[in-house]
C-alpha cells in the first residue's frame, strides 16, 4: 500500500535532465489516529456554488523548462524504471494505486488531481485569487497529483470521498489520509458527509 505522502520542503527541489524533479517522499505508517486528528481539524461546510467555475481558473501542468512540464515530473517521481527523451518521459512503469493496475505507457496515464479542481472550487478555492489555484493544480509538496490509469481517474471525475472510493479497497487508507493532507494543507473545507466517508476509509488503516 503507498504510504501517504509526506509534505516536501522546496529545498528537496533536484535538477534532472533540465527539468525540476522532486523526490520520492519517505515511506510509513503514522497509524490512523494522526489521520482522524487531522481529519477533525477540517472546518466541516456545505459545498459551495459552481457558479464561475472553470478549469482555466487553475492553471496547470506548468512548465518546467525544456519543453517539460508538471506530468513530467510526477511521472519521473512515481514511476520505476522511466526513459527520458531531453526531460520528457518516454517510457517506464507506473503504478496505480486506486486500482492496483501498473500501465507502461506514458501516454495511458493520467496525473489525477487527489481534490479535484471542482470539489476544491465548492470548497473554498473559488475565493483565491489565480495565483494561487495554479500552485494548488501544480502542487508538488502534498500528496495533490497521483498517477492513475485513465479509467479510475475519469471515473472519479470530481465526486469526494462520499461519491467515489478507489475501486482497490487496501488503497483506501492512503486515500484518505492524502484527501485530508490536502485539504488541510489547503485549508480547503469538508462537506459532512465527506467527512463521515473519510472516517470510515481510516477505520481500513493497519492499528
Amino acid at each position: 500500500m503507498r504510504a501517504p505522502l509526506a509534505v516536501l520542503s522546496t529545498a528537496a527541489l533536484l535538477a534532472l535532465t533540465g527539468c525540476e524533479i522532486y523526490p520520492a517522499p519517505p515511506s510509513g505508517d503514522p497509524g490512523a489516529a494522526t489521520g482522524n486528528a487531522t481529519l477533525d481539524d477540517l472546518t466541516v461546510a456545505r459545498a459551495a456554488s459552481m457558479r464561475g467555475y472553470s478549469r482555466d481558473h487553475f492553471p496547470h501542468w506548468r512548465d518546467t523548462g525544456d519543453n517539460c512540464d508538471i506530468r513530467d515530473s510526477v511521472l519521473t517521481r512515481d514511476g520505476q524504471k522511466v526513459r527520458h527523451r531531453g526531460c520528457n518521459v518516454t517510457g517506464g512503469t507506473f503504478y496505480s494505486v486506486y486500482d492496483g493496475k501498473t500501465v507502461y505507457k506514458p501516454a495511458d496515464v493520467d496525473i489525477d488531481h487527489m481534490v479535484p479542481l471542482a470539489n476544491a472550487w465548492r470548497s473554498g478555492a473559488a475565493k483565491w485569487t489565480e495565483a494561487k489555484r495554479g500552485e494548488f493544480a501544480n502542487d508538488l509538496d502534498t500528496p495533490q497529483l497521483v498517477v492513475a490509469t485513465q479509467a479510475t481517474n475519469r471515473s472519479k471525475g470530481d465526486q469526494d470521498p462520499s461519491q467515489w472510493k478507489p475501486p482497490r479497497r487496501e488503497s483506501w487508507c492512503s486515500y484518505a489520509r492524502d484527501w485530508i493532507a490536502v485539504k488541510a494543507h489547503w485549508k480547503l473545507t469538508v462537506t459532512t458527509a465527506e467527512k463521515m466517508a473519510l472516517a470510515d476509509m481510516l477505520e481500513t488503516c493497519a492499528s
